[in-house]
């Protein structure tokens, strides 16, 4: 079922249930493959004005299709990027978190999620 507020047949629901079908066939779970394709598309949604909020990494990090076609093929660890790492610890309440560099965020976060 795709994300709220995308309707049947619209061209959000195809992409939809085209990436959730893509994911499936790459041997993801059912479930994890939901929550891709819904990520993806309330991330294009965002970015493209369509959703009614749009949090910053959303507009202004480079595009779903496009990081994971950077992402894929390559021995770069993969996961979020610094701006994604920052606003989880600014959601998290981590002190000092604008002078870190990513490794040190992400360190910041995993620390502050165990200890939850």
């Amino acid at each position: 079922m795709p994300p709220r507020g995308v309707k049947k047949g619209s061209k959000r629901a195809r992409q939809y249930e085209h990436i959730k079908d893509s994911a499936i066939d790459q041997g993801k779970p059912e479930s994890t493959a939901e929550e891709i394709a819904a990520r993806t598309v309330n991330k294009e949604r965002a970015r493209s004005g369509e959703s009614k909020q749009a949090s910053r990494t959303s507009t202004r990090d480079m595009s779903s299709s496009r990081r994971g076609g950077q992402r894929s093929g390559t021995n770069r660890p993969k996961g979020r990027t610094r701006d994604q790492l920052y606003e989880e610890a600014k959601h998290l309440g981590v002190a000092g978190r604008s002078k870190m560099d990513k490794e040190q965020l992400q360190r910041a976060v995993d620390g502050k999620k165990s200890s939850r």
